[in-house]
């Protein structure tokens, strides 16, 4: 019985070919769209899972009336394991400014290997203790217990050893402060994903900043260790929470009211962090739980417009079934048996589709992998195959049921006599699955414009200086950073080359540097909180800052190395005007001693990170910290690798001891926005791959629709109607569902679309206009889709038309 229902169900697919190549493709486009999705959504998810007892970790963040930061004050990590018994291990890892790139330096002459590496991270001991790394090569439990030790990743081990065991080699690691000797102890594999998305682990105790490290006493000070605890089992970690703000009252109180700030404490799950913190001084870019829900969705209405496809067609084409199950009836065969072949057939098709969605998969995957920077693999994980076969089955089951039950139905007396007529329930809700299939598409393309017109805007948008035509060259060595002077000057040699100035910082690295100013005649409690940069003269004019009162630094006035220029927002929050601050003094506490600084002129405000974060309040100093970090030059517009190579040349001439790299400054903005706009890219493709299953329906209905009233067109042909009276009349029904299904989508993919825009501390407004362009977009590939059938109907000879009815 059941080889009969398989060979009745393929029958009826080589039967009808167009139908079943619309269900099965529809129907496979609808499964590779899901089994790209869940690849993405299982990698993002991965993320922290590895680690044992991972319900036990946490990491510790601080919150203030402002802002949440993920990082806090050096002696937090020891006291918290001191106070609290129910912690079994506490760590920290030290994300430091300057920290962007390393030098690594290996071996002599020829043989020499150096290179810059990123994610370099200062870490205590006890990191082995909370986090599990698989070592490849050393011992995890002893691996950062010395001074001047290293581990390095298998990537970058492979870079300067190959295979070879690289433990109690020694490495020199080039840092902003100098360049240090660091003993090799483990190499740790890549094949786990963490947040914490380390290249290279330093032992905190070492003999370039251990000594500043071992100094932090300050609780209010500093916070830029990432502080992690481990928690005995049992333990409650609501419960630790709850006992956190008396912690810091009485170990940290007195730091806190010397300078004025309010602080608490709270506690982020490890395996949360990656999908759902998006906080202050994150240690690398974390992922979105939110874009997971949205592309999870997505897949799930994808599918869902291929199951209603097969829904559709398969209740529209029962007159062509109807004799079949007339007869099966009369001779004896039960409703319940006409459901099991039914639903059979949907499940023939829905593997034929998942073979298809396979080979369709396989093929785009490595696009998908460049578009979203990941490796996904389809066979990494068999259970994974197991999953999607099991969602296909359920596809298949979703599809056929109604269709299964529907078609089962019919009376045989009825249908033997050719009196076969579609319910108005059926044929209404034919019309609504149609209309919830473009609501979903008009949704994504709604949602594809406003995510397009956002990115163009942050792309664009005025950021308070000039990116363009900006040479960024990292000065990442103490001898680089010395040679500043001598390479600014022959630089300027170069017809090509306007300007240079350097900093500590330029626009588009994240700053991590602040202090607390006050005014006159006010102690610190009063402070205002306000980020900085260490700058050379001519910064300001070679990137463009606009002055709104006051002057730029300039070497005529030797007193600026103890000037300061502030933005609007600094200004406004120290309760100056922009006129009246000129002059004005400030005081901070720096080194242990109080500072004095003068106010000589007031910028502009601007975008010194991205346009997701509002404007902070900055300050631009010549003297608080080092200013030779990176080199700035403004050029001219030509020919920028001619420029580049003569700049490399210049680079070997003066006799740097580091590798030349370089950067240009609107290109690492543009870094900043790789992330929303992968996301668009992906909400863009998904997009037309639910307009492409949605017109596979449409195209399906309107050729079943012409062929049914092929008697009517014949009639009204020879009545003397024309080919675009009848093209209008079979359109028109399809158009009125397109239409409504307009209205409904509108006001959702509003709703949706603004959500997504808060994440933007400036975006655009969402204008009645891309309503109208997505309305008509899917107005026209509609009717292009049906409209070629309604014309193929309508050019039918009539005498045929009546003939063959």
């Amino acid at each position: 019985m059941l080889f009969n229902y398989f060979k009745i169900a393929f029958r009826n697919v080589r039967n009808s070919k167009v139908y079943s190549a619309i269900n099965i493709f529809g129907l496979a486009l609808g499964l590779a769209t899901c089994l790209m999705i869940i690849l993405y959504i299982a990698d993002e998810w991965q993320v922290d899972k590895h680690h044992a007892d991972s319900d036990r970790l946490f990491r510790v963040s601080l919150a203030t009336q402002s802002e949440r930061w993920s990082s806090l004050a050096g002696p937090v990590a020891s006291s918290l394991k001191q106070d609290f018994p129910e912690i079994e291990v506490s760590t920290r890892i030290l994300k430091f400014s300057g920290f962007e790139e390393v030098l690594l330096k290996y071996g002599e002459g020829s043989s020499k290997k150096e290179f810059f590496e990123q994610n370099a991270y200062y870490a205590d001991s006890t990191i082995f203790d909370v986090f599990n790394y698989d070592f490849k090569f050393g011992l995890a439990n002893a691996a950062l217990n010395r001074p001047n030790t290293v581990v390095l990743s298998e990537k970058v081990a492979d870079k300067i050893f190959g295979n070879e065991n690289p433990v109690g080699k020694v490495v020199k690691i080039g840092l902003a402060f100098g360049t240090f000797d660091y003993s090799i102890t483990g190499v740790f594999r890549d094949n786990n994903k963490s947040h914490i998305n380390a290249h290279l682990l330093l032992s905190m105790q070492n003999s370039d900043i251990g000594g500043w490290i071992t100094e932090q006493r300050n609780w209010a000070a500093n916070n830029i260790f990432h502080t992690y605890i481990k928690l005995l089992p049992g333990a409650n970690a609501k419960s630790l929470e709850a006992k956190l703000p008396e912690f810091l009252a009485r170990r940290g109180g007195n730091d806190l009211k010397a300078m004025g700030i309010s602080k608490s404490l709270f506690l982020q799950p490890v395996p949360d962090i990656y999908l759902k913190s998006n906080i202050g001084n994150e240690l690398s870019p974390n992922g979105s739980i939110t874009y997971l829900y949205i592309f999870g969705s997505i897949g799930i209405f994808i599918l869902l417009i291929a199951c209603i496809n097969f829904m559709n067609l398969s209740t529209a084409r029962s007159e062509k079934r109807a004799r079949e199950v007339g007869i099966r009836k009369v001779m004896g065969a039960y409703r319940e048996s006409l459901v099991f072949q039914f639903l059979g057939e949907s499940m023939i098709m829905s593997v034929l589709a998942l073979l298809v969605a396979l080979g369709i998969t396989v093929s785009l995957l490595p696009a998908l992998n460049h578009l979203i920077g990941k490796q996904l693999q389809l066979l990494n994980d068999p259970f994974l195959l197991l999953w999607m076969a099991g969602v296909t089955l359920l596809t298949g089951l979703f599809a056929g049921l109604y269709p299964a039950f529907y078609l089962s139905s019919f009376r045989p007396v009825t249908v033997l006599k050719g009196k076969v007529m579609s319910s108005l329930a059926a044929i209404a809700l034919r019309k609504g699955l149609v209309v919830f299939q473009f609501t979903i598409s008009i949704i994504l393309i709604l949602g594809a414009v406003v995510a397009w017109q956002q990115l163009s805007f942050i792309q664009n948008q005025n950021l308070g200086f000039d990116k363009g035509q900006k040479l960024i060259i990292p000065l990442k060595s103490t001898k680089t950073s010395a040679n500043y002077s001598v390479l600014r000057n022959e630089l300027l040699r170069n017809p090509r080359v306007l300007s240079v100035t350097s900093g500590s910082v330029h626009p588009g690295v994240e700053t991590m540097e602040d202090l607390l100013f006050y005014k006159e005649n006010q102690t610190v409690q009063q402070a205002v909180d306000i980020h900085f940069a260490t700058v050379e003269t001519e910064y300001i004019e070679t990137l463009g800052f606009t002055m709104v009162a006051g002057r730029p630094f300039s070497k005529e006035f030797g007193a600026d190395s103890s000037s300061i220029i502030l933005n609007e927002a600094a200004v406004k929050k120290l309760g100056f005007d922009a006129t009246t601050a000129i002059g004005k003094r400030l005081y901070y506490e720096f080194g242990n001693a109080r500072r004095e600084t003068q106010i000589v002129g007031v910028v502009k405000d601007f975008n010194f990170e991205s346009l997701h974060t509002a404007i902070r309040p900055y300050a631009l100093s010549t003297s608080i910290t080092g200013k030779h970090q990176y080199l700035i030059a403004d050029v001219r517009k030509g020919d920028y690798s001619k420029l580049v190579s003569d700049v490399e040349k210049l680079w070997l001439k003066i006799g740097s001891d580091t590798p030349f790299t370089y950067s240009f400054l609107d290109q690492d903005f543009q870094r900043r926005y790789e992330k929303d706009q992968r996301i668009a890219d992906i909400i863009s493709y998904f997009t037309v791959i639910a307009i492409i299953i949605a017109c596979l329906g449409l195209f399906g209905l309107s050729t079943f629709s012409a062929a049914q009233r092929t008697r009517e067109i014949g009639v009204r042909k020879v009545l003397g109607a024309s080919v675009a009276e009848i093209a209008g009349m079979l359109s028109k029904e399809f158009l009125i569902l397109i239409l409504l299904a307009i209205l409904i989508a509108s006001p959702l993919a509003w709703f949706g679309m603004h959500r997504w825009l808060q994440g933007f501390a400036y975006k655009i407004e969402i204008k009645w206009w891309v309503f109208a362009l997505s309305g008509l977009l899917t107005i026209v590939v509609s009717i292009l889709t049906v409209s070629w059938q309604s014309i193929k109907a309508a050019l039918m000879d009539p005498v045929r038309s009546l003939r063959s009815n």
